[in-house]
């Protein structure tokens, strides 16, 4: 918790403009939500491997992955109001070029253009939720990243109600969303800039505080280790349950895609649920005990998944996702803090990484399941939450407190 002292020098949270980015984080993941959502469809009507689907979330995840650090870090040397909305017409490019791809190399570009869209939004988002936060860091953040992770939630009724019934071209619809979120951040942009201005002005350089007692650089990188460590648990299982699992509920419970994926919905939504209470879980009982919860409490949930009936699996689901996702704000706001001068460059490598991960994590459990079977790889996956016990090991977070620069 902050002292009023503290609260005065991090300024008053600006909650229109922390629920708008919020909710054009929702906008912005909704159109990436239309490739995984696309999956089953591709499947069918294309005969893609699932090897090919693991590449078409690669090609949208790895751009965004490798881009998103570049951006933050350029951003927090000079920081550029209005690549928010362009960036976003990139995206707005991008779904509109996927809906009429005849062509496998197609859907490959047009993910390439989403990918590059979402590098250019989360690092600057973040940072207009860091900006616009105040004393209330994790609730910004936290209402940001659940924005996202709605976002995400919605690829499984897309799925069922939009592109099943409609097929590729349906995803033409979200050009619609992508201009909505192009407006919203044009007016966003305006609020950023003036606040650059007004600092300018002031000859001010806005005050860095952090959580994190003094560490040397070595224990700061160490940290960073273990953090990302974490952050490729939590992503490679999430893209598994997103993009995979559908097939598995498929053909072990005989679902068909539409009731498939909207028990998938239940994970995601629930997930989206516990972003939000992490942030303001961790003001209160501090970013690591958040991040250790999350990580340790899912593992037994995970490795019985495999071998239980369809009512414990959507009940399982549930529990899992809420806990996994605690730590995804959080996770965030723990690297800015580790290096609170970089901002935008931490903000893109934690979530940046999120992507990366999933990235891979789709390749790889596409061609796992190419060749040992959609079963053998989600009994694999199921362990892979142990490792996330590396949290353990991370730099306790106390009071804050002013940063060296």
């Amino acid at each position: 918790m902050t002292t009023s002292k503290e609260s005065n020098k991090l300024g008053n949270p600006v909650y229109p403009i922390m629920f708008a980015i919020g909710g054009v984080h929702l906008l912005n993941d909704s159109l990436q939500s239309v490739i995984p959502a696309m999956f089953p469809v591709l499947e069918k009507a294309r005969g893609l491997t699932f090897t090919q689907l693991g590449f078409i979330s690669f090609a949208l995840n790895m751009v965004a992955s490798v881009l998103q650090p570049v951006v933050g870090y350029f951003s927090d040397r000079k920081p550029r109001p209005y690549a928010l909305p362009i960036g976003m017409t990139f995206s707005f490019v991008g779904i509109g070029a996927l809906a009429f791809a005849p062509e496998y190399w197609m859907i490959l570009l047009a993910v390439i253009f989403l990918g590059f869209g979402s590098a250019v939004f989360h690092p600057e988002g973040s940072r207009v939720s860091f900006m616009a936060a105040g004393s209330k860091r994790g609730l910004s953040q936290s209402i940001y990243q659940v924005g996202g992770n709605t976002g995400q939630a919605l690829a499984p009724l897309i799925s069922a109600f939009i592109l099943v019934p409609l097929g590729q071209k349906g995803a033409a619809l979200f050009m619609v969303v992508a201009a909505i979120a192009i407006f919203i951040l044009t007016k966003i942009s305006a609020w950023y800039k003036r606040q650059l201005e007004q600092e300018k002005l002031n000859n001010r350089k806005k005050v860095l505080l952090s959580s994190m007692a003094n560490l040397t650089k070595k224990q700061v990188g160490i940290a960073l280790t273990l953090l990302l460590i974490v952050i490729f648990v939590r992503s490679f299982y999430v893209t598994n349950i997103t993009n995979f699992y559908i097939f598995h509920l498929m053909k072990e419970y005989g679902l068909a895609i539409d009731k498939g994926q909207l028990v998938i919905f239940l994970f995601l939504a629930l997930g989206a649920v516990g972003t939000f209470f992490g942030g303001p879980m961790a003001d209160r009982i501090g970013r690591k005990n958040v991040i250790v919860l999350s990580i340790a409490v899912p593992i037994p949930l995970s490795i019985l998944l495999p071998y239980v009936p369809l009512w414990a699996v959507i009940v399982l689901l549930i529990a899992i996702g809420f806990l996994i996702m605690l730590s995804f704000s959080v996770t965030v706001v723990y690297a800015q803090e580790l290096v609170p001068s970089k901002i935008g460059t931490m903000a893109g490598l934690t979530v940046g990484l999120a992507f990366g991960m999933g990235a891979i994590g789709a390749v790889v459990i596409g061609i796992l399941m190419d060749h040992i079977g959609i079963y053998t790889t989600m009994v694999i996956i199921s362990f892979l939450p142990i490792l996330g016990l590396v949290g353990l090991a991370l730099p306790r977070d106390g009071k804050i407190t002013a940063a060296n620069n």
